[in-house]
């Protein structure tokens, strides 16, 4: 009877930060070897998957023109970057990116601390969103070229408009689910206008606005390739788009599929070693976002 009125007390321990992911607690842990070990496999397995489908594919339909195979189109893509020209065409329709994703995020961030100012402000950029995010960016190509003509000022436009919409929506929408709380934090110590932007709302914003990035980055990946379709970025020299176009004239189908490879894994490239960073290192840290 004394054995149950008097159980055995278990002694007590601390795990140290850091132990319960150490090799020792991972090899202990029953299947935990290959999910931590292989967890890195996943995604190349994934593609390694569709490429093999995708070279069954072009073998049962056996017709180069219509669809070359995986095989065929690495090759054709190792010699555009062997030979220069596979990169020189990226290095221009990455330049004019570069230039018309910045210009929009400005404008979006000027036309967002508008709406964050005053009321009048939120409801004229709810207005202009409501009308203009709907629109595609391809749409107002014919106007670009109008009032461009035919060359890089029709191409950032449309880029422009393209980046501006969605991460105006996307930041005001972060802006207004910042809590009370941190506004009246930020004007006990003072802070109003620019600096209460700039110091709570914008780091309180952050995934909102993340997301709004990576999503007019997108828009305006999309909408450049569409445009070079039509012409180059500048006279005489064009994009990654306009080597597919004029590859698809001249029925070379692997380079055209090489250029849609390409614009795919610049799009990988972009969100794991741009934007994932960037959430690792701010919101993921600051516990924000999982």
């Amino acid at each position: 009877m004394s054995a149950f009125r008097d159980p055995p007390i278990r002694p007590e321990y601390v795990v140290p930060q850091g132990a319960l992911r150490s090799p020792a607690f991972v090899a202990a842990a029953p299947g935990a070897w290959s999910i931590e070990r292989l967890g890195w496999l996943r995604k190349p397995a994934i593609l390694l998957a569709l490429a093999i489908v995708w070279e069954l594919l072009a073998r049962w339909f056996d017709n180069d023109l219509l669809l070359p195979g995986a095989l065929q189109t690495a090759r054709a893509f190792v010699d555009g970057v062997a030979s220069g020209e596979l990169i020189g065409y990226v290095t221009v329709s990455l330049a004019i990116l570069v230039q018309g994703f910045l210009l929009g995020v400005a404008v979006s961030f000027l036309l967002t601390w508008l709406a964050v100012s005053n009321r009048f402000g939120r409801e004229l950029i709810d207005t202009l969103t409501s009308m203009f995010n709907p629109l595609p960016a391809i749409a107002l190509l014919p106007l670009a070229l109008l009032w461009f003509g035919l060359g890089k000022g029709s191409l950032l436009m449309v880029l422009v408009h393209s980046v501006v919409w969605p991460l105006t929506l996307n930041a005001s929408a972060g802006f207004r689910a910042v809590p009370e709380t941190l506004r009246m934090a930020g004007r006990n110590y003072g802070l109003g206008g620019l600096r209460m932007v700039l110091q709570i709302l914008i780091p309180a914003a952050l995934p909102s606005i993340l997301s709004g990035l990576k999503i007019g980055w997108a828009f305006a990946w999309r909408t450049l390739i569409a445009a070079e379709l039509v012409f180059g970025s500048t006279s005489g020299q064009g994009g990654l788009g306009w080597y597919i176009f004029q590859n698809r004239n001249e029925l070379f189908t692997d380079k055209v599929f090489a250029g849609l490879a390409t614009v795919i894994l610049i799009g990988l490239a972009i969100e794991r070693f741009a934007f994932q960073t960037l959430e690792r290192v701010t919101v993921r840290r600051w516990g924000m976002q999982r």
